[in-house]
């Protein structure tokens, strides 16, 4: 399986890969896959924006394989993002117009600008258009026995992700839940090629609904895909996602899904690699009403982790230790669980993305079962984020080994949770490298 997509926590890179794919794109007829690592301009955007995310200059001669005008052409499309994020227009019209000499399509500026649009006049990216929790917001339902998917991290478009979801087919899911992250930047048309437009010819969408977390990719745009999904993805008389949270509840008030937007505050370009998550109050006060109120066991669900054993949350205290969990969320963590108890009720789990690994982890701070399903499409190359972390203290174990492997890189995935109508939960977890296999079972509750 080839490298065909890298992706990067900073929303310049990010906007500046979907720019550079969408020029790609138009070189190619309709209907063609979307371009992968056989592709110059992505090839250059990718090379381009590693220098840049290392903090490295970026060579004026081209790595070999790729065409010197093609990446003549991604340096200046870069420096004109740049230029113009920044402010300095008179280098941003310096740059425009050696993108205009008649060397390269004359649509390049014309799509960059119009990528601008994602910036407000300050040269910040737009705040995304949250939408504040109200006392009457819907709850949504599924019946008892019904079958989850759940998945993260696999709106990209490729292979993979096809794959992905051909194979969660095999189970005859009656909903399905995505944990978050359409790349590159979730624009509107990434939203709709590599998410929906996917998804609606592989399930049947007049049965199957289908509910997303906001990613941190998701909000690189200001969010503008993503919230222009929520209104269209399920149609009458499919129940609607109201917001960019929710609580979904089954009917024999045995179970129900806790959503949170952990998107909304990781879209800074300033602090991709420090940045501590947090859940809006008022958001937060309406989840845990639905938690207080219900009697039965709830699932918690949010794009980022709670805990992780392979990076550090936040910056490093001064004598250089790293925390290996999320401060913020743990306190999030601490609401919910007394809100379960005034309740009667039970967390029996909490499952995230971001990481694009399968974490099983033993009970940690309180939490019995933490679980990370960010395999779903982007590919990790076999070894990385297996080196120790200098300075991360206590860090939660893991129950499971390594995924397995496609070629190079690391199995995708995604789990099946089934809902027994006697209250049981079952769930299993799934790898595209044994197909129809489960690489892990557990009962939760």
């Amino acid at each position: 399986m080839a490298l065909d997509l890298v992706t990067f926590r900073s929303p310049i890179l990010s906007l500046f890969q979907s720019a550079i794919e969408s020029l790609a794109r138009s070189q190619r007829p309709p209907g063609a896959p979307r371009p992968g690592a056989d592709d110059n301009f992505v090839r250059a955007a990718t090379e381009i924006a590693q220098a840049h995310d290392k903090a490295q200059a970026v060579p004026d001669q081209p790595p070999a394989g790729i065409a010197s005008n093609v990446w003549r052409a991604a340096r200046l499309a870069y420096q004109f993002l740049d230029a113009r994020f920044h402010g300095n227009h008179t280098a941003a019209t310096d740059i425009a117009a050696q993108l205009q000499d008649g060397e390269f399509d004359p649509g390049w500026i014309e799509t960059l600008t119009s990528y601008l649009d994602y910036f407000g006049p300050d040269g910040k990216l737009r705040q995304p258009d949250y939408i504040w929790p109200t006392p009457d917001m819907r709850v949504l339902s599924f019946a008892p026995g019904s079958v989850v998917a759940l998945f993260g991290d696999w709106g990209t478009g490729a292979e993979a992700a096809v794959e992905i979801a051909k194979q969660m087919t095999l189970f005859n899911p009656d909903l399905l839940i995505h944990l978050g992250d359409i790349y590159y930047s979730g624009t509107p048309d990434e939203c709709r090629r590599n998410f929906a437009d996917i998804l609606n010819r592989t399930f049947n969408r007049s049965r199957v609904p289908i509910y997303t977390l906001a990613g941190n990719h998701d909000m690189y745009c200001g969010g503008v895909g993503y919230y222009g999904l929520l209104p269209t993805l399920n149609l009458p008389p499919l129940a609607r996602q109201p917001a960019s949270f929710f609580c979904l509840r089954s009917t024999d008030a045995a179970w129900q899904f806790i959503a949170m937007d952990t998107g909304r505050f990781d879209h800074s370009p300033l602090d991709v690699q420090d940045v501590v998550v947090q859940i809006e109050p008022r958001e937060q006060a309406w989840l845990a009403e639905r938690i207080a109120e219900f009697p039965g066991q709830t699932i918690l669900l949010s794009h980022h982790q709670f805990c992780s054993a392979f990076s550090p949350i936040g910056k490093a205290a001064p004598d250089g230790k790293r925390t290996p969990y999320n401060p913020r969320l743990r306190e999030s963590f601490a609401v919910f669980s007394a809100a379960a108890s005034r309740g009667r009720g039970r967390i029996a789990a909490w499952f995230w993305g971001h990481e694009h690994t399968l974490s099983i982890y033993a009970p940690y701070l309180g939490l019995d079962k933490g679980r990370c399903l960010g395999h779903g499409a982007v590919p990790v190359l076999l070894g990385d984020g297996d080196h120790e972390i200098a300075g991360l203290v206590d860090p939660p174990a893991l129950l499971t080994g390594p995924l397995g492997r496609v070629d190079s890189v690391y199995a995708h995935g995604f789990a099946i949770l089934r809902f027994a109508r006697d209250g049981g939960c079952q769930v299993a977890y799934y790898n595209d490298n044994e197909p129809g296999r489960a690489f892990y079972r557990e009962t939760l509750g």
